[in-house]
């Protein structure tokens, strides 16, 4: 690579690529709001999605940082957890169970991963397609709920960035496991 390679319009063509070459969403450059946030966030999703493609289920539970101890099934259980709070829980008011959480275990999403690793993917990808389909539903960014914890009132524009920051914060943490894993960088 030459030093030409690394100016913006070079690595800006090289991520346009690579989404091509993944399947993951093509991120607007134009248009509204809600379309470009929830097209990044669909293409944070499917990048963790990438990042745990291929990995064989014994390996997903693999705690591969030391000291840390995450992996990218206690991820994959935490995200669907954090799909059902945001969504379900907060934005559309539904009474259900929080996932791989209680006040006694607060950490089980990332503890417990005696379960069968294609479940969680499976139940992750519904949760997340729930959580897509009451976005749709909302009439607008400005659509409010109250905090479960604070009482404090947050709009679903709020929530979606969050999300977006939670993931990108999560598929760091598993560009590093995956590394570990099997030398997979890239996605």
């Amino acid at each position: 690579m030459t030093a030409k390679d690394y100016t913006p319009l070079a690595r800006h063509i090289q991520l346009a690529s690579a989404s091509e070459r993944t399947g993951r969403p093509e991120l607007p450059r134009t248009g509204g709001e809600r379309a470009t946030l929830t097209a990044f966030l669909d293409w944070h999703r499917e990048t963790f999605a990438l990042k745990c493609a291929g990995v064989a289920a014994d390996r997903m539970s693999e705690k591969a940082v030391p000291p840390s101890g995450l992996s990218l099934h206690g991820l994959v259980r935490h995200l669907a957890g954090v799909e059902r709070w945001w969504f379900w829980q907060h934005f559309a008011g539904e009474d259900l169970p929080t996932l791989h959480y209680s006040d006694d275990a607060p950490d089980q999403d990332f503890e417990w991963l005696d379960g069968d690793v294609a479940e969680a993917l499976a139940l992750w990808r519904g949760e997340c397609e729930h959580a897509r389909r009451i976005v749709a539903a909302a009439p607008s960014l400005d659509a409010t709920c109250r905090s479960l914890v604070t009482g404090k009132e947050m709009s679903l524009r709020f929530i979606l960035v969050d999300l977006i920051a939670e993931y990108a914060r999560h598929n760091g943490h598993a560009d590093l496991l995956r590394e570990r894993i099997d030398g997979a960088m890239g996605f």
